[in-house]
């Protein structure tokens, strides 16, 4: 009977397969390029606030056009707009490939924030198919496709670097290549027109979600989380560079072993903490993980400390990226899912735009110890904002009809 129940757990959203391929294939084109960054401050003779520059520039255009994507998703369909974003990357990668100037790279940074709306719409297709229950879970295992594509990308990126920027950027591209055909192919619809008729017919009972105050407030804390989320991963990449010396294909090559150990954990630890803990604990947990990882951020003095941390962050961001995701669309009606993740990507991008700014500034003149106290401090934010408790949209809506309903028959019984 359990084994029964088992088999049928396994078997949920089957819907979410090609999904998760796409997501897998975007990211390891990412991950591909990630131990490039460090190399363009010599490569192109520029300093680290350029770079960081350059990274705030395309998340300033994610910033501005992820929620034009995710409202373009609600009426128009989530399958479409995720192939015309899908291409956009291919395009923005090809132009990396071929960038033998600053001005080329920051080209191929802004068309791939233009096109940036690929994570919006991830999850609000993980929304539309996921009932809040298992909507935690779901969410989490975006964080399971990341693993497994660190455990590829970053030593690909490393061996394609010996043949210069074109090696990783045009096989970012053929990555990117295989995540349209998927998505074209393989992924349904997850918001059709009948959903889309519905949610015309329905729009005078819908609450913006700027008048929306657990909405909001989560939203806020959330800001907070993906700036330090953003910050660490840059001042990562430059403490790999320039505090540990280490070239291009080292640094895949240190991403890789993290990226083993990661799935280790991952895999292993993750699961059991959820089911033990749940969702609201996880999350403090993991929020807590992170002001720890931070801190030590500063301490980073070789590379056996590196990845010490990075497993730390690893566990910690298993704990809180994918639940507290889901926390959030849970502040929301269902038909507001494609605007929530909107804003969320929103807010990783203004978070891709300020942390860069602030790490190539500190880390260039104040070093990574001081960097790594900001970031512990903006953290900490983040985790006592979570510790008030918060109550999902369903519950406001029952607990309100549950006011009206004495006043809807004390009106009936004056009528009698």
């Amino acid at each position: 009977m359990l084994r029964a129940i088992d088999r049928k757990r396994k078997k949920k959203y089957p819907e979410l397969k090609a999904l998760w391929l796409g997501i897998f294939c975007d990211i390891l084109g990412y991950f591909i390029i990630i131990p490039l960054i460090p190399s363009f401050i010599f490569l192109y003779d520029t300093s680290p606030l350029v770079i960081g520059l350059l990274i705030a520039t395309n998340a300033l255009f994610t910033f501005i056009f992820a929620p034009l994507w995710g409202h373009a998703s609600d009426n128009l369909g989530r399958k479409p707009m995720l192939i015309i974003c899908q291409t956009g990357t291919t395009a923005a990668f090809i132009i990396l490939a071929f960038s033998n100037s600053l001005e080329m790279l920051f080209l191929s940074r802004i068309v791939d924030g233009i096109f940036g709306g690929n994570f919006t719409l991830a999850k609000a297709i993980i929304s539309d198919y996921v009932p809040p229950k298992d909507r935690g879970i779901q969410m989490a295992n975006v964080g399971v496709v990341m693993v497994l594509a660190g455990l590829i990308g970053p030593g690909l990126g490393g061996l394609l670097s010996i043949y210069g920027i074109i090696g990783p950027g045009l096989g970012a591209a053929g990555i990117s290549l295989i995540t349209i055909m998927v998505t074209i192919t393989l992924l349904e619809e997850s918001w059709p027109h009948s959903k889309r008729l519905d949610k015309i017919k329905t729009a005078k009972d819908k609450i913006k979600i700027t008048k929306n105050r657990t909405a909001m407030y989560l939203l806020t804390l959330w800001g907070f989380h993906t700036l330090t989320f953003m910050m660490y991963l840059i001042t990562m990449a430059l403490v790999m560079a320039l505090v540990l010396g280490l070239t291009a294909f080292e640094i895949g090559v240190i991403l890789t072993i993290a990226g083993v150990f990661r799935a280790i954990i991952r895999f292993t630890v993750f699961k059991p903490t959820l089911r033990l803990l749940g969702e609201p604990r996880a999350i403090k947990l993991g929020l807590i993980l992170l002001v720890i990882t931070f801190f030590l951020v500063g301490f980073i003095r070789d590379v056996i400390s590196l990845i010490i941390v990075m497993l730390i962050f690893s566990y910690g961001a298993s704990c809180t990226r994918g639940p507290l995701i889901a926390k959030i669309t849970l502040s929301v009606s269902p038909k507001e899912m494609g605007k929530i993740n909107g804003y969320t990507s929103s807010l990783d991008s203004l978070g891709g735009i300020i942390g860069p700014l602030i790490v190539g500034l500190i880390i260039g003149v104040y070093g990574a110890f001081w960097l790594s106290l900001l970031i512990t401090c903006l953290a900490l934010v983040a985790f006592v904002m979570n510790l008030k408790e918060i109550q999902p949209y369903s519950y406001r809506i029952q607990n309100k009809n549950r006011a009206l309903k004495p006043i809807m028959n004390k009106d009936f019984d004056i009528i009698e």
